[in-house]
């Protein structure tokens, strides 16, 4: 598959902290794993109410993958090709970032895009 954009949801506080660093080295839950979880646009939705729902406080990082090492390609939920990065998240491969919250029944609410 393509290298193009994927979505990381991450909480803010553990973005700050990536920024601080220069990478994101993942969630619990990515460390657990041994990858770093993306979605595609299409797997967003998806991710969020399965992952997120009843969060705030969150935001939606847009992820230059033909920036990141490490890119692999598997299956997941239905089998779709989710990307997941074997290695940190460099901050700099991030193009974008919104604020963002799920409600209880799954439903996203995105922010402005932050400078």
């Amino acid at each position: 598959m393509a290298a193009g954009d994927a979505f990381k949801i991450v909480a803010e506080t553990e973005w700050a902290a990536a920024e601080a660093l220069g990478a994101y080295e993942g969630s619990a839950v990515d460390i657990k794993d041994g990858y770093i979880h993306l979605s595609t646009v299409e797997q967003l939705n998806g991710t969020a109410a399965r992952h997120y729902a009843g969060r705030s406080g969150l935001l939606l990082l847009t992820v230059d993958l033909a920036l990141v090492e490490g890119v692999v390609w598997e299956p997941s939920r239905g089998g779709a090709l989710f990307p997941h990065i074997y290695g940190p998240l460099p901050v700099s491969a991030v193009t974008a970032r919104r604020t963002m919250s799920v409600a209880a029944d799954g439903v996203m609410t995105l922010g402005p895009v932050l400078p």
